[in-house]
């Protein structure tokens, strides 16, 4: 198939809209109506604007700005802008131009390599956000009895302890969720992306070094709690920074990369526990093998320091405060980006100027639906288990005795809490081989199971939740609901584990499994790819009361028809682009129906 034909099947469809009456059960409030306006602003603030006038406003757009030797290319670009799917009917456009434009689709991957040198940056970025998480795991092992921090059951102490403990592991949580998710955005708005990751990347840096020289508990404390000022405003910046680099075709792919390089470098994390485990004290050094698993994830933190300024600056921010730069192949489609970020940003203050965007978050209802589905799968990433997993894995395998060291989401629930348990109840079996091998297979069935549901989603579905005039201070939002309750996880296992014994620990996060199952079932909407052009329309317009009623019919039906193979009529959409109940048709972000 040519690049032409291919543009053109892909692209198919695309001038087709939607009107309100195709959308079942939306409120029809003044309040939502003046949302869904602001959104749609938003979602394409060239939206409607003739073709003359269009040319028009770019050129002056060159003239006020001093760009006017490539004022044609700006004029070209705004038109490409407006709707980029339609292109090919442009009559303005070279079929040179028309040619970089398909292939900046059918060869998406072709891009400058200063593009690529910062998409290694922000996964070496990810990396040592992982660092950071895991190499407590097995420094547990040592510095909690040199400080006094003895958890043995016989320990009269113990409770106490396990309480020390846990407020240890989990202060840079602590401090994410209370401060360091919430000063990311001045941080950006005076240093810029680029500042951010940098003085980010310096208090992860300092902050290792710094845990590997204390000698209380208390100290240690303190210092764990500034390394919430590297961890909070990094893992709030950097997914931003690559999303605003990166051109729209590869934005999603280059995003998701925050997650894998974040469990990279947790696993790396863990290979640095396990290769400074036998180090020897040195005279006048005691724990020099837990001072050295902290100290080590500092190091990938000063590379990025050394490294981060010759990346280019997000032109978002760049063009926020004046000055007009481009990431892309060709002249066209650098003025496309420049003129369309230029005029989104213009929407932006027009529109929000005077809101108050975090009260709104609570006061719109489908704002406030949103809120409480990025709410509920932030929070579920945690109580899942996994990090009381990520940060007593050690911990909990000294326990059996061995001392060496939206359908996704609905899908992986219930194989989680199945393999908790099974990975709990195995400290029943007597043998210490046989007991060993069962938690630890089944702690790799749940790792298999978080893996492609509460890994990755939870940030990807808030980014996509939020309508875009209140998405940054909704992320913000969720991204310190997820610190938090890392914080609540990381402080209270110790004692779970000595309260409840290994089995109940299992046991009580498998429980939370199950909830998160009927809490996403009932109350997070599916907001994957919606067919409509400006999704932020219908998404959350149905009420959750009425999104529930649905659900419970509709896991009903499905009951009905495929555990007692009943003959049994479907329920209608809640959507009316929707299909039968557990059917679901989507298709590319712009088009029309399938």
């Amino acid at each position: 198939m040519s690049e032409k034909a291919e543009i053109e099947r892909r692209s198919k469809g695309s001038s087709e809209e939607f009107s309100k009456d195709d959308v079942r059960h939306i409120d029809n409030t003044a309040n939502t109506d003046n949302v869904t306006n602001l959104n749609v602003k938003l979602a394409n603030p060239l939206a409607g604007i003739p073709h003359h006038q269009l040319m028009a406003d770019a050129a002056a757009f060159a003239k006020e700005y001093n760009l006017a030797d490539i004022s044609d290319e700006l004029q070209k670009g705004a038109l490409v802008a407006q709707d980029p799917t339609l292109f090919e009917s442009l009559s303005q456009l070279t079929e040179e131009d028309k040619a970089l434009l398909r292939r900046e689709i059918t060869h998406k991957w072709r891009q400058p390599a200063k593009l690529y040198y910062l998409v290694i940056l922000c996964s070496m970025a990810a990396a040592v956000q992982g660092m950071d998480e895991a190499v407590i795991n097995g420094a547990n092992l040592f510095f909690a009895p040199q400080f006094g921090l003895d958890t043995s059951p016989s320990n009269p102490q113990a409770g106490r302890n396990q309480w020390l403990l846990g407020l240890v592991n989990s202060a840079p949580y602590l401090c994410c969720g209370l401060i360091g998710c919430w000063v990311s955005t001045p941080m950006n708005r005076h240093f810029g992306r680029r500042g951010t990751i940098f003085i980010s990347a310096f208090m992860s840096f300092a902050t290792c070094i710094w845990q590997g020289v204390t000698n209380t508990w208390w100290h240690l404390f303190i210092a764990r709690f500034m390394l919430g000022f590297g961890v909070g405003p990094k893992s709030a910046t950097v997914p931003v920074y690559a999303a605003e680099c990166a051109p729209a075709v590869i934005r999603g792919a280059l995003v998701m990369m925050w997650q894998m390089w974040t469990a990279f470098g947790i696993m790396f994390g863990y290979v640095c526990d396990l290769a400074f485990y036998n180090v020897p004290d040195k005279p006048h050094i005691t724990g020099l093998n837990w001072r050295l698993m902290l100290g080590s994830a500092g190091i990938p933190a000063l590379i990025i320091m050394s490294q981060v300024y010759f990346c280019p600056e997000s032109p978002r921010w760049l063009m926020s405060k004046g000055r007009y730069t481009s990431l892309r192949n060709s002249p066209l489609q650098a003025a496309r980006d420049l003129y369309y970020i230029h005029v989104l940003l213009k929407a932006e203050e027009e529109l929000t100027t005077g809101r108050n965007l975090f009260f709104e978050l609570f006061t719109v209802p489908r704002n406030r639906r949103a809120t409480l589905a990025a709410f509920t799968v932030m929070f579920m990433q945690q109580f899942c288990g996994v990090n009381a997993i990520a940060y007593y894995s050690s911990s909990i395998f000294t326990a059996a005795n061995f001392s060496n060291t939206r359908n996704l989401l609905l899908t992986t629930f219930p194989l989680m809490a199945l393999f908790l348990l099974m990975a709990g109840f195995a400290f029943w079996i007597p043998g210490q081989q046989a007991r060993t091998a069962v938690v630890a297979l089944g702690i790799y069935f749940y790792t298999m199971a978080y893996s492609p549901g509460e890994g990755p989603v939870p940030f990807t579905y808030s980014a996509e939740a939020f309508p875009l005039y209140v998405r940054d201070i909704g992320m913000s939002f969720a991204t310190a609901v997820l610190w938090f309750f890392n914080f609540v996880v990381a402080i209270t296992f110790p004692r779970l584990l000595g309260a409840f014994k290994p089995q109940g620990a299992f046991g009580w996060y498998a429980g939370w499994n199950i909830i998160g199952f009927f809490w996403v079932l009932l109350a997070v909407p599916e907001t994957k790819r919606s067919p409509w052009k400006n999704s932020t329309k219908v998404l959350f317009s149905v009420s959750t009361r009425v999104h529930a009623l649905y659900q419970i019919k509709a896991m009903k039906i499905t009951m009905q028809r495929y555990l007692f193979r009943m003959d049994v009529e479907s329920l209608p959409p809640l959507y009316a682009h929707e299909g039968e109940v557990g059917e679901k048709h989507y298709i590319q972000s712009g088009a029309g129906p399938a």
